[in-house]
């Protein structure tokens, strides 16, 4: 391009092409036969010329999906589905009937997985859509999505709305009182000694008591009279 030179020695290139698929839809002849095999190689050698198909390395024809593919198929759309009402908070839970059931109705082997969507479409989302706007799912809520049988005996698909609870608020903890913080005693002052020669002050603590009415005051011992030993 322009002149640039483009190395293409390490480079897988992958081309895709519908033809023989018209052949391939075509009903099989012969008895115990539901494909029809080597058409699509045929419409390839009519539509492209032998210098174009020698440079190709191989022609890989497509096949049809295995079921656990359609499954993984059949979730990811209603995942896709539930990505769509995140906001509203609806989430869905599937049974394995009812992956089953919509793998059945959704996955053509001619047309591939392309039915699935209008399948969803008509079966989860049209009767999803008033429940969610005016119903139960209005705040939020699950979709248990089941099989069930009818009365002429077909089966179909049963939506079962769970409406979530108001969430309960949290009640909010009152802190417990602390209790008073203790005054601190003030420490006692200590009298001063009273000088030499100076009254103590009154209520110093040093002062001695005043003899009351009824105290007699020290009273002194009379010395004893000696006693002269007799002579024998």
């Amino acid at each position: 391009h322009n002149g640039k030179k483009i190395d293409f020695r390490n480079v897988i290139l992958i081309m895709t092409t519908n033809a023989g698929a018209t052949d391939l839809q075509k009903a099989a002849i012969g008895f115990g036969s539901t494909k029809r095999e080597g058409d699509d190689l045929e419409a390839i050698n009519r539509m492209f010329t032998p210098e174009f198909r020698n440079r190709l390395d191989a022609i890989i024809p497509f096949g049809s999906l295995p079921k656990p593919v359609v499954h993984k198929v059949v979730q990811k759309f209603v995942m896709q589905l539930e990505a769509q009402l995140s906001e509203r908070g609806v989430t869905f839970d599937l049974t394995p009937e009812a992956i089953e059931w919509l793998a059945t109705k959704g996955y053509d082997e001619r047309m591939g997985a392309r039915p699935l969507g209008r399948v969803i479409q008509e079966h989860i989302k049209k009767p999803l859509a008033e429940e969610v706007l005016f119903g139960k799912l209005k705040k939020g809520g699950t979709v248990r999505v089941s099989v069930i049988t009818k009365d002429d005996g077909s089966t179909g698909l049963k939506l079962d709305s769970l409406a979530e609870d108001a969430p309960v608020k949290p009640k909010k903890e009152e802190p417990e009182a602390l209790p008073a913080p203790l005054k601190k005693a003030k420490p006692a002052k200590a009298a001063k000694p009273a000088a030499k020669g100076k009254p103590a002050p009154k209520g110093s603590g040093d002062e001695a008591p005043a003899p009351g009415p009824d105290d007699k005051g020290p009273q002194r011992k009379r010395p004893g009279i000696p006693q002269v030993p007799r002579k024998g």
